[in-house]
């Protein structure tokens, strides 16, 4: 019987508009995250290799550290960057040394290029958390209600079927059916990654894999939550509406509430703060 369901589910979604539409979107995205990520990675590896080749030039016959000026030390790009920025951007590529001082990171790539602090970059992160989320609200808002307002759901129920089956069979259907627009690009961009020059450990192919992994929960997370509202509604616009409305505060509002709670609630010491209690313990030496 649950097998039957599940079928069932994943006849309507292959069939429909919504998967032609999702399939395509989540390639173009996925694919230029691939394509383009690559390019950057190995932008940054060049560079990164040219500047080591200036420094270890301009540190040859140097004796005395004192002697040390304008030395740098850059911080060597990772693969799975390409792939999934995290804190990298944010964070400064470059440490300036000279014979005495304080050591800061400088160079971040926000500082130098602004407009990305504010729409940051296309990554699995951003398509993960934002567009696949939309994609299983799209997907599942109407899936309980939406088989009672056309009247399917009566006929259903007409044969001995459970109703945690039936559930069940909707929610393993819808992501099974929505896998294939997610996994298939996603194969296929690891296949790209050696032919553009990009090569992973074995220990970065398993991280990436625990990345698409999470990111998978987290899908599901979302369809199992949009089949829990639909079964509560009455009608799919009610339960479209506060699935967006969830939507906005668990993506939008909360991760930045979160942190500026945070920081209210432990007392952590501001930047100007650090740097005073830098300045006095360097003038008691």
């Amino acid at each position: 019987m649950l097998r039957w369901l599940i079928e069932k589910e994943l006849r309507e979604i292959i069939g429909s508009t919504k998967f032609a539409i999702t399939f395509g979107v989540c390639s173009i995205l996925i694919l230029l995250t691939f394509y383009v990520g690559s390019k950057n990675y190995l932008m940054s590896r060049q560079k990164y290799e040219a500047a080591k080749t200036e420094n270890l030039r301009q540190m040859e016959g140097l004796t005395d550290w004192l002697r040390v000026d304008n030395h740098r030390i850059f911080l060597p790009p990772q693969p799975l960057e390409a792939l999934v920025t995290g804190v990298s951007n944010d964070i400064g590529r470059t440490i300036e040394m000279a014979g005495r001082g304080e050591l800061t990171a400088q160079d971040s790539r926000y500082n130098d290029e602004p407009i990305f602090a504010v729409f940051r970059f296309l990554d699995l992160d951003f398509i993960f958390q934002i567009v696949l989320s939309l994609f299983a609200i799209l997907f599942a808002y109407d899936a309980i209600n939406g088989e009672k307002e056309r009247g399917t759901l009566r006929l259903a129920f007409a044969n001995p079927i459970p109703r945690e089956k039936y559930i069940l069979g909707k929610l393993l259907g819808s992501f099974l059916g929505l896998e294939i627009p997610l996994l298939i690009p996603i194969l296929l961009g690891c296949l790209m990654l050696p032919l553009l020059g990009v090569n992973l450990t074995n220990a970065e192919w398993i991280r990436l894999a625990l990345i698409v992994g999470a990111g998978l929960l987290y899908f599901g997370a979302f369809l199992a939550l949009s089949v829990f509202i639909s079964s509560l509604a009455e009608k799919t616009s009610n339960s479209f509406l506060l699935l967006l409305v969830i939507w906005i505060f668990a993506v939008l509002i909360v991760p930045r509430s979160a942190v500026l709670l945070a920081g209210r609630l432990v007392e952590v010491p501001s930047v100007d703060e650090i740097s005073a209690q830098k300045t006095r313990q360097l003038s008691q030496l």
